[in-house]
């Protein structure tokens, strides 16, 4: 399991996932930059992705949704903010209507994507900063831990095939 190290903090509003690949930073770093590869991994198993539109450059947005096993759509968006290919990004990240449309009562939160070689392998960072702690409260409720980390865990695969 990549997911090495799950830490959240109500009062700094943060939620930190760590996790290790075997695999270069480079190739960690192309799994978020092709949306094609991304869909495999940004949704928790059975809820996959679709990436409708995908820029992964300072100003770029990212439009996608996961559709459940039922069928329901669950959208959300991206506002990337900074780009140090291939060691990180900086993103905003937030529920969407159908329409891509941000949804105002659900939590936004700013997110720092970092990915350094450690030994031959990758050390992922994944920070999420929310506006507010009841922001980060109401994603821990939703199951943010539990869906995020089964998301990451799902890089392995993609790396092996």
């Amino acid at each position: 399991m990549p997911v090495t190290d799950v830490q959240h903090d109500i009062d700094s509003r943060t939620l930190t996932i760590t996790a290790e690949f075997a695999a270069p930073p480079e190739r960690v770093w192309q799994i978020y930059a092709d949306p094609r590869q991304l869909e495999k991994i940004w949704g928790p198993p059975g809820y996959p992705a679709t990436f409708v539109e995908h820029d992964l450059s300072p100003g770029g947005r990212a439009h996608f949704y996961m559709t459940s096993p039922e069928g329901e759509k669950f959208a959300g968006y991206w506002k990337v903010l900074a780009v140090d290919e291939p060691r990180s990004f900086t993103f905003e990240d937030g529920f969407a209507d159908l329409e891509f449309n941000a949804i105002p009562d659900m939590p936004v939160s700013t997110n720092v994507y970092t990915f350094t070689e450690h030994d031959g392998h990758t050390r992922a960072t994944y920070v999420a900063t929310y506006e507010t702690a009841e922001g980060l409260e109401k994603v821990l409720a939703m199951g943010v831990v539990e869906g995020a980390s089964s998301a990451i865990n799902q890089i392995d695969d993609l790396l092996a095939a």
